[in-house]
């Protein structure tokens, strides 16, 4: 539930702040390491680089005016980092203002397992 709720915050959060007719990208993988990864990627407003070593702080918001616009609290990212640190994982975030914005979760090959034909019915 908590890694379910991490991954819709970033995917709300992606469509949040990515204007109308732009593109929002949900994609998992595993990686040669073994690891799992699950990222979104848009093409949204994108986050100066300024902004980059406080996103996961709890209250801070990178526009405050948009957030309010767009319902913000800045705990959001904040709830992300703990979530995926509770399941040995990490946040991992690119950026471009006016480009975009890709954020992935990775958790640890130890913490994947692998699909069974029987999991592929449910």
């Amino acid at each position: 539930k908590e890694l379910h709720s991490a991954f819709a915050n970033l995917a709300s959060n992606a469509i949040r702040y990515t204007p109308a007719g732009g593109k929002v990208h949900l994609r998992w993988q595993l990686l040669a390491s073994g690891a799992g990864e699950f990222c979104v990627e848009d093409d949204g407003i994108g986050i100066a680089p300024e902004h980059m070593p406080r996103l996961t702080e709890r209250f801070y918001r990178v526009d405050r005016g948009r957030s309010r616009e767009t319902g913000g609290t800045g705990l959001g990212l904040a709830i992300v980092k703990h979530v995926l640190t509770r399941h040995q994982a990490e946040l991992k975030v690119v950026s471009t203002p006016g480009e975009g914005s890709c954020f992935c979760a990775v958790l640890p090959a130890r913490r994947i397992l692998p699909a069974s034909v029987d999991d592929a019915d449910d």
